[in-house]
């Protein structure tokens, strides 16, 4: 059992950077492959990014490549997500994710947070 609590949102201008924290708990974190999902007003949760349970490999959505940047730091039982040149469209409310593989995450993640959110002004 993983319990996720995201932190870090709000409210940006656009072009400005946010950095979201997901705190896990339990003492096997590192077992764990961790993810980001968001979802838009009106639309369904997407897939952002992804990363292994050592770190060592990173997984992104076309519209996270070259501005989002997931890591994690496996002592502090933590994952991040560097946002920056934020964009209007990248308003939404963000979900960390855990599972125990990297195609569980992409496609049906067993633990999710509850969220937080991300707003962009124009």
């Amino acid at each position: 059992q993983v319990q996720l609590v995201e932190s870090g949102g709000g409210l940006v201008q656009a072009g400005g950077s946010l950095r979201l924290s997901c705190a896990a708990s339990g003492r096997t974190f590192s077992s764990y492959d961790m993810g980001w999902f968001r979802q838009a007003p009106g639309k369904e949760r997407e897939f952002v990014a992804a990363i292994s349970g050592s770190g060592s490999m990173t997984y992104y959505a076309d519209s996270a490549k070259g501005r989002f940047t997931i890591s994690r730091d496996n002592a502090k039982n933590t994952v991040y997500l560097q946002m920056i040149s934020l964009k209007p469209e990248d308003t939404a409310e963000y979900y960390c994710v855990a599972d125990k593989t990297i195609a569980a995450i992409r496609w049906g993640p067993d633990y999710w947070g509850q969220g937080t959110q991300v707003t962009v002004s124009s």
